[in-house]
C-alpha cells in the first residue's frame, strides 16, 4: 500500500487526478461514477479494462462503447472504430507500467491507444493494477520487455523471440507489437486525465 500511496502522490504532483480502488469491483463502481449515461466511450486494447466487466454496464446505461476487440467485426470496421476512439467523450484504457515518480508508460502496435491517451477524447481514464507499479522509467521499460510485451504477444498468437524465450530481442519482425512508445509525464494540457490504481493484479 505504501507504493500505491507514493504513486498517487507523485501523480497528483504532476497535475493528474489520481485515486485508489481496493479491488476491481470498487474500480468498476468509480469508473461508472465518472462516466455519464449516454457518453461515447472509446476502449483501448486492454485486458485490464475487460477484466473489470465495466463495458457491459456502460452499454446498459446507454453509452456508445467503441470496442474494436469485438469478435464480429471486419478489418475495415475495426479501423473505423479505432479512428472514432480519438473523438470519444471518454477514453478508457490501461498502461503497461506506472512509475512511483508519477509517469504513465504505454507501448502500442497500431497507435490508436497511445494517440487517444495523448489527445482527442474529452476525458481519459487509465486503470492500472498494482502489478504494473515500478520504481522508475528504467524499470518500466524492463517490465514491458520482460512481462507485458511477451504476454501480449502470446495472447495475440505472434511468433516472436519474446514469445519463445520470454526475453525481448528488439526484433525486426513484421509481427512485432512494440512499435509506438508513450510516456505521459504530466497531465496533458486541456485534458481531464484520471489514473485509477487498483489494489489487485490486473492485465499484463
Amino acid at each position: 500500500m505504501q507504493e500505491i500511496t507514493e504513486a498517487i502522490e507523485a501523480l497528483r504532483g504532476r497535475s493528474f487526478t489520481a485515486e485508489y480502488a481496493p479491488d476491481r469491483e470498487k474500480a468498476k463502481e468509480r469508473i461508472l461514477e465518472w462516466i455519464p449515461p449516454g457518453a461515447t466511450v472509446g476502449v483501448g486494447g486492454s485486458v485490464t479494462v475487460r477484466d473489470l466487466g465495466v463495458l457491459e454496464e456502460l452499454a446498459s446505461r446507454g453509452c456508445r462503447v467503441l470496442d474494436h476487440w469485438r469478435e464480429d467485426l471486419q478489418p475495415e470496421e475495426i479501423a473505423e472504430i479505432r479512428r472514432g476512439q480519438l473523438l470519444s467523450d471518454v477514453f478508457l484504457t490501461s498502461a503497461n507500467a506506472l512509475t512511483l515518480e508519477g509517469e504513465v508508460v504505454l507501448v502500442d502496435g497500431v497507435g490508436n491507444r497511445v494517440a487517444a491517451t495523448a489527445f482527442g477524447p474529452r476525458q481519459v481514464i487509465v486503470v492500472v493494477g498494482k502489478n504494473k507499479l515500478v520504481k522508475d522509467l528504467s524499470a518500466a521499460w524492463q517490465r514491458i520487455r520482460e512481462r507485458a510485451a511477451p504476454e501480449n504477444a502470446r495472447r495475440l498468437g505472434r511468433r516472436l523471440p519474446c514469445t519463445h524465450g520470454g526475453l525481448c530481442k528488439d526484433c525486426r519482425s513484421p509481427q512485432r507489437i512494440c512499435r509506438i512508445y508513450l510516456v505521459v509525464a504530466f497531465q496533458p494540457a486541456q485534458s481531464d486525465f484520471r489514473v485509477l490504481i487498483v489494489g489487485e493484479d490486473l492485465g499484463y
